[in-house]
């Protein structure tokens, strides 16, 4: 008996019948359950969803299999029998880089659906599986969860002889989809939005984490290529901030007391003696901040040079 999506079925140690079963979570699916294989790294595989959306969190993945070569515990790769991995997918690539021929894996009877479901719970608090990476994933189990749906109506006396769900039952599948994944149904909707009428370059942008679901939502409500400049200035307003971050904390705390409108006062001087030496930028932050160059914390206080970070 192969387990259901909704649990996952613990067999004997003989591989006998199943004895019990417990609620569809990483938590339930316990080493023992499985069955000790071993497979050649070539013999496994990405699911056919991450491999759909060109998934490039395997890389992180593959960054702390390496930091972790050298300690006791590390990740078991768990499998499918065809060889899609549910877990451990550094482990996987760092095998592929060694170019070692056996790799000990735990294999578990599941079907595609019931592995991309496995895949995303399991990962939900890792690097590289942000929200929108989830839900995009997800969404591939859309056609599972109608026909689901459908079922069950059909089971209570409902919806008799239709193929396809009535249009308000599409709500519920959402829900299901928010449930799975532990964020809100709202999310799910915004995310569907933004794959029909976002950039390509707002979709990249929310995958590697560099960009908000609720923002990218705003931005799609204006033509395309307007989209684009929005997207271009805020990574150009945050790549400003981050430095502007660092070299705020990388000063020492300075020990002179400097005058907010002396400084005001001077700015205009100093652009007139230097044309270009003051430069003004626009940006979100709720409050302002004001990096003060040598030159013209010398002219305001000649007796005291600047400390270096």
């Amino acid at each position: 008996m192969r387990a259901g999506l909704d649990s996952a079925w613990i067999r004997s140690s003989s591989g006998g019948e199943v004895v019990a079963a417990l609620p569809f979570t990483p938590t339930a699916i316990s080493r023992l359950e499985g069955s000790p294989v071993v497979r050649s790294p070539e013999q496994l595989r990405l699911h056919p969803a991450l491999e759909e959306l060109s998934w490039t969190g395997v890389i992180d993945e593959l960054n702390d299999a390496a930091r972790l070569k050298d300690h006791s515990v590390t990740e078991p790769i768990l499998i499918t029998a065809n060889g899609t991995i549910l877990a451990g997918f550094g482990s996987w690539r760092l095998a592929l880089f060694e170019g070692r021929h056996e790799l000990h894996c735990i294999e578990y009877p599941f079907s595609e659906d019931e592995s991309l479901r496995f895949i995303l719970t399991h990962h939900q608090t890792r690097r590289g599986w942000n929200d929108f990476v989830r839900i995009r994933l997800a969404l591939k189990l859309e056609p599972y969860f109608q026909q689901r749906a459908l079922e069950n109506m059909r089971a209570g006396g409902k919806c008799k002889g239709l193929a396809i769900l009535p249009e308000g039952q599409h709500i519920d599948v959402r829900q299901e989809i928010a449930g799975l994944l532990g964020i809100g149904a709202r999310n799910v909707t915004k995310a569907k939005a933004i794959l029909r009428f976002g950039h390509p370059g707002l979709i990249d942008a929310l995958a590697n984490g560099t960009l908000r679901i609720h923002r990218a939502m705003q931005w799609c409500k204006l033509p395309k290529a307007q989209q684009l400049e929005e997207l271009t200035q805020y990574m150009f307003e945050r790549a400003r901030n981050k430095v502007i971050r660092k070299a705020v904390g990388g000063f020492k705390e300075s020990r002179i007391s400097i005058d907010i409108l002396a400084v005001l006062s001077a700015l205009p001087q100093q652009e007139a003696r230097k044309p270009g030496s003051v430069v003004v930028r626009r940006c979100r932050r709720q409050n302002t901040v004001i990096l003060i160059g040598q030159d013209l914390l010398t002219s305001l206080h000649p007796q005291i040079e600047l400390e270096e970070s």
